[in-house]
């Protein structure tokens, strides 16, 4: 497995990952801010929340190192919260904006 099928398949992943209170994956709403996988398959991922004090960040979180670690190659999976630069609604795919109705 090569570094950029691990990448795709994170990126995948990660659109099957919900906030609770939101109908949009965390990928399309923006919060993902990096994803580097290392030559020794760890996946590190930065990531922000739409509102540093999100109730369900625990979940997400947990959500995201179960699904991306599930998959074949991945040796680990670290996420790391940042909150810079501050989420906005303009980091959303254009499908998340219509889905939550800001088109």
């Amino acid at each position: 497995m090569e570094k950029y099928d691990i990448e795709v398949k994170t990126v995948a992943m990660l659109k099957t990952v919900f906030d609770p209170e939101l109908p949009v994956n965390v990928y399309d709403l923006g919060l993902i801010y990096k994803i580097d996988v290392t030559d020794d398959f760890v996946v590190n991922i930065d990531m922000t929340l739409t509102a540093p004090s999100c109730p369900a960040a625990d979940f997400i979180i947990e959500d995201i190192n179960q699904k991306v670690g599930s998959i074949e190659g991945v040796k680990a999976v670290n996420v790391e919260l940042v909150y810079e630069p501050e989420w906005t609604k303009d980091m959303m795919s254009e499908e998340a904006k219509l889905d939550l109705g800001f088109l």
